[in-house]
């Protein structure tokens, strides 16, 4: 527990650090940006939805998701970096997008009525109708409470898309070694493969990969636990 608090607090902190210039150093458009247009897609956002953009970061999803959800919809960005929310923040006043509702939590330990609540506050709707998760979880060494937190901040039977990333495959695999590395510097777990979580708990699940199979991309409809 105390090695998993001090690498979550480790990777809280770099973020913060470099939230500044994360886009220029990510290789967002080199290699990760395929993802997010991938995932978005499989996602399917409507004109007029609300989606949660889980670990939203910088706000590099905001672009694509406006063009689904245009004007009438809203995008709510969740991070526990105030840093990185403070350049989301900056992404959304450029474009003018006044749709964008940021909320500083910690998916892994959030209280939903809560994070709900400060959603309603700031004019968003109490439920949500997908959530995106792109990169994010696999940077949550407890990402299965976060995925357990979904839930409660979406509409029943919701949609769900979960990017992330696993060592490439194949043609690609003498790329393993710079994926491993990169993943390594970035702070996530290569072995994580969050978008499983997508596989067990989801109906009609599409899988997409790209980059060698670096980037893995499942969406899903949300089905109600049985515990």
């Amino acid at each position: 527990m105390r090695g998993q608090l001090e690498r979550e607090g480790t990777v809280k902190d770099k973020y913060n650090i470099y939230a500044p210039v994360y886009d220029v150093l990510s290789g967002e458009f080199a290699v990760y940006r395929a993802g997010r247009i991938l995932g978005i897609d499989a996602l399917d956002p409507k004109p007029g939805d609300q989606i949660l953009d889980i670990g939203c970061g910088t706000g590099l999803n905001f672009p694509l998701l406006q063009d689904r959800i245009g004007p009438a919809g809203t995008i709510i960005g969740i991070d526990r970096s105030p840093g990185m929310l403070r350049q989301a923040q900056r992404r959304a006043t450029h474009h003018d997008w006044d749709n964008v509702i940021l909320v500083q939590a910690d998916m892994t330990s959030l209280d939903a009525r809560t994070v709900t609540a400060r959603i309603r506050d700031q004019g968003g709707a109490a439920a949500s109708d997908g959530a995106l998760a792109t990169y994010s979880l696999s940077l949550m060494p407890a990402w299965r409470c976060a995925w357990t937190n979904i839930p409660g901040l979406l509409r029943a039977e919701a949609r769900v898309c979960v990017v992330d990333m696993q060592a490439p495959a194949g043609r690609a695999r003498w790329l393993a070694p710079l994926a491993r590395l990169a993943c390594r510097i970035g702070g996530a777990d290569i072995l994580a493969h969050p978008f499983q979580a997508v596989e067990e708990d989801c109906a009609g699940v599409l899988s997409r990969s790209a980059r060698g199979g670096h980037l893995q991309i499942r969406a899903g409809t949300l089905q109600p636990r049985h515990d």
